[in-house]
């Protein structure tokens, strides 16, 4: 626990919630001069024992429960930011699911501005893989120039994704299907999920292998085989990384390389002490 960032988190979002706006009046003791809610206040509102939330803010709680984080989070206003840090302050752990329902459907706007900056194919999906944002040269890579709304299902049961993505069987789907498996294990409410399984399931050249499929979640560094319709055959090198404002969505960078033949040397591990500076 970090008693003193866990206080300055919880302060902050107190401070910000009028006691007016949850039909309670400001407290006029004396000596009282902090905005916002009082920790009383917020026992009240929570329907909890007095000094609940100030043993929370004040870190004399050990290991407080996770509907009290909860229930403290949505009070005050947080964001999944915020819900992290709260964990991470108070329990030394990230939290075991998202904070609002919505996390991971959404992502600020200029997301999409970054993107088109990259020279590289990218696109960011969200946690269920419909496309969020995508730039032209990703687009490339479709009949039409045309990308598709929902990665998984692209890949998964295209007909089209077995020629673009080379060695389909092999290289693309036994390490493409697991991340179905995992998404699903994490949510098994998420509508999207369940829809592509089930056509998965239903595809009979898709489901022995979603049968087979295996723990390989790994994303970062892959290299496959991939036909570009524009460029010709190649190999792609995967490189992940993920919005903060939205678990479970992803930003995927694709690294083209022509040619028939797989890089015999793949570039090595980047390190502080070795990366390049200006």
């Amino acid at each position: 626990m970090d008693k003193v960032a866990l206080r300055g988190l919880l302060r902050e979002r107190r401070a910000l919630i009028t006691p007016e706006s949850h039909g309670l009046n400001r407290p006029t003791r004396q000596g009282r001069r902090a905005p916002g809610l009082s920790q009383a206040q917020i026992d009240q509102l929570l329907h909890r024992a007095p000094d609940t939330y100030g043993r929370l803010e004040s870190g004399r709680y050990g290991n407080p429960p996770a509907d009290l984080l909860e229930d403290v989070a949505r009070l005050l206003g947080m964001n999944e930011q915020e819900w992290i840090a709260l964990w991470r302050y108070g329990l030394g752990q990230d939290p075991p699911h998202p904070l609002n329902p919505s996390s991971g459907e959404e992502i600020p706007g200029v997301w999409q501005e970054a993107v088109d900056g990259i020279s590289h194919m990218a696109y960011i999906h969200d946690r269920s893989w419909n496309l969020l944002a995508h730039n032209s040269a990703f687009a490339a890579l479709f009949p039409d120039g045309r990308a598709p709304h929902n990665t998984m299902r692209w890949m998964a049961l295209d007909r089209t994704a077995r020629s673009v993505l080379t060695d389909w069987e092999n290289a693309w789907a036994p390490f493409a299907l697991p991340h179905l498996r995992g998404a699903l294990a994490a949510d098994p409410h998420d509508e999207t999920l369940k829809q592509i399984e089930k056509e998965v399931l239903a595809d009979p050249v898709s489901s022995p292998l979603y049968d087979r499929a295996g723990a390989h979640l790994h994303l970062d560094g892959d290299e496959r085989p991939l036909h570009h319709l524009a460029l010709g055959p190649g190999w792609v090198t995967l490189c992940a990384a993920q919005p903060m404002a939205a678990p479970g969505a992803r930003m995927m960078i694709l690294v083209f390389h022509p040619g028939e033949r797989r890089r015999h040397t793949r570039t090595p591990m980047l390190r502080a002490d070795t990366a390049r500076h200006p």
